[in-house]
């Protein structure tokens, strides 16, 4: 049967390049990277330095402003636990359409520690008002705050208007961290022009390892963290625990082989939406597409998301698509809910929207032709037939 994997922004499929390259040190470079007294683990700290170092170059950030954590949501959750126990910040900024592990982080550390929380009013497509998020500020400025915004939406696409963020961030001292998860390692990204304070990564989301990603602190943030997990010295004291030396350098690699090759993969991306976009239009011709996944300036080309009239609500509607060989998802990975829908799509759509028309979200990566897209269109004209469904 042939099968389109279409979930991108979920996960990726592992490069083999980054595969020959993890084997080969599980194989050859077992060493501990902290037992430098003999030549194994002496071998294991130089390809964790050296993963460090071309990381940081991709990024053109220091290498000692990279913190390895086991994924993007441990690297959010060191972001805004040591901004409130290490940098004093009594105030977290952040919206509803955030990641379940900045949201839920934010709302622990307001319950367990009194940080007071405000979230940004959402406008029409899921535009984030940051005249709200000035007033926010200003109102709040006797505190140490932490905005916390993605770059780019996980669900629908959109991008931040990084540098309005960025220009009242500054304009009333506020710390910046943005969960770039599905930026880095699928577009350029450049931390000397960019002010982030803190920026996190997950290399599962740019072909490479499960289970490994870092944080971006600032260095002169960066004094000022202490322990975030006790035990050790490993990632400067910071984040304890023997490294993973052949996910670090998967991670690398993976982000080496996008970097070289983003022009080539957006150009090919953006055309696989454009296209996935005309052919939705010829089969649902009152197409809803959810945020500004539809438009080329306001999103990333690789997440399309939109509402697929329903007869009945079904969500069997996801297993029925896999079943005739397509992979998509309704939305955000971590929600394991098959029959809630997200809360992000929530926060964005009218309810009675959501009684007859069902989320599907479309993630593009790089291994994707325009075959799949035709698998797609032909699963859900299938499903159009299908009373039970439709």
């Amino acid at each position: 049967m042939k099968r389109a994997y279409l979930d991108n922004a979920a996960t990726t499929p592992v490069r083999n390049e980054v595969i020959k390259i993890m084997v080969n040190i599980l194989k050859y470079s077992f060493g501990n990277p902290s037992s430098v007294q003999h030549s194994y683990g002496r071998a294991a700290r130089s390809i964790i330095e050296e993963s460090r170092i071309c990381i940081a170059k991709n990024i053109t950030a220091s290498p000692s402003e990279i913190i390895f954590t086991s994924g993007g949501t441990e690297a959010n959750n060191l972001v805004l636990r040591s901004s409130i126990f290490d940098l004093g910040v009594k105030h977290i900024l952040t919206s509803q359409l955030e990641h379940p592990s900045v949201l839920q982080t934010v709302l622990n550390l307001s319950y367990k520690h009194k940080v007071s929380v405000s979230f940004i009013q959402i406008q029409e497509k899921g535009v984030l008002n940051l005249n709200h998020m000035e007033d926010i500020l200003r109102k709040n400025s006797d505190k140490k705050t932490l905005v916390s915004l993605m770059y780019a939406n996980n669900e629908i696409g959109n991008l931040l208007e990084l540098d309005k963020v960025i220009f009242l961030c500054k304009k009333y001292n506020a710390y910046f961290h943005s969960d770039t998860i599905q930026i880095i390692g699928n577009f350029p990204i450049d931390m000397e022009k960019l002010s982030f304070d803190f920026a996190t990564a997950s290399a599962h989301k740019f072909y490479g390892p499960k289970g490994i990603g870092f944080v971006f602190i600032r260095k002169h943030i960066l004094k000022k963290i202490k322990h975030f997990i006790t035990g050790g010295f490993q990632e400067y004291g910071i984040r304890s625990g023997t490294e993973n030396t052949h996910g670090i350098a998967g991670l690398s690699e993976a982000l080496q082989l996008s970097c070289c090759n983003f022009s080539r993969h957006i150009k090919k991306i953006k055309h696989l939406k454009f296209y996935c976009i005309s052919e939705l239009k010829k089969i649902i011709p009152n197409i809803i597409f959810n945020g500004l996944s539809y438009d080329a300036d306001q999103s990333i080309p690789s997440i399309l998301n939109f509402l697929y009239p329903t007869k009945k609500i079904n969500h069997l509607l996801y297993f029925h698509l896999d079943l005739m060989g397509v992979a998509v998802s309704k939305g955000n990975s971590c929600n394991h809910d098959a029959k809630k829908v997200s809360h992000v799509i929530q926060a964005i759509t009218n309810m009675n929207l959501l009684n007859k028309m069902m989320p599907i979200r479309i993630s593009f990566g790089i291994f994707n032709e325009k075959k799949d897209i035709d698998l797609l269109i032909e699963a859900l004209q299938k499903i159009q037939k299908q009373k039970n469904l439709s």
